[in-house]
């Protein structure tokens, strides 16, 4: 039970390092700009999680790791990468609230539903191999990231640029 245990204590201390950072360094920064320039670095992060893919690569994970977390995830990360390059992208068009919101929904479900599949399939945290800080220290920032993405997309437009007044004052 200790593996099990020190697995969730990592991702517990990594939801409280990542908070802290965000609390103090990103949302501070991103609050005051315009939603399109307050997207781009979250985005840009979420660009990167194609990494989910090492759960399908052997060796970099135990061969017990279940198909049943392995597959979902990495094709679960392809697509939200894929959704946040394209996000990315369309950021200046007209569409692009709708496709950040595509995006953001579909990637916090994907991360909420690997910890569900990972339950739902008795993973053991030595079964992730060397995927292991996926978990532990990628998750908590990206699902931090997702919340501050749904807290600029609910900003109105207004909002934004009522601060960008106060801040010129």
């Amino acid at each position: 039970m200790l593996p099990q245990l020190s697995f969730f204590v990592s991702i517990a201390f990594s939801f409280i390092a990542w908070t802290l950072v965000t609390s103090r360094y990103l949302w501070p920064t991103l609050r005051a700009r315009p939603r399109t320039e307050a997207l781009q670095p979250l985005l840009i992060l979420h660009t990167f999680r194609f990494i989910g893919l090492a759960f399908l690569i052997p060796g970099v994970v135990s061969p017990d790791l279940p198909p049943a977390f392995a597959y979902p995830a990495a094709l679960g990360d392809a697509i939200a990468a894929t959704l946040a390059v394209l996000s990315l992208l369309t950021l200046r068009w007209r569409m692009a609230s709708a496709i950040a919101w595509i995006f953001n929904v579909w990637g916090s479900v994907d991360l909420l539903n690997g910890f569900y599949q990972a339950n739902a399939a008795g993973l053991v945290p030595g079964q992730l191999g060397a995927t292991y800080f996926i978990p532990t220290f990628v998750v908590p920032l990206l699902l931090i990231t997702h919340g501050l993405m749904f807290r600029i997309l609910l900003q109105t437009q207004g909002e934004s640029a009522v601060r960008e007044g106060w801040r010129a004052a």
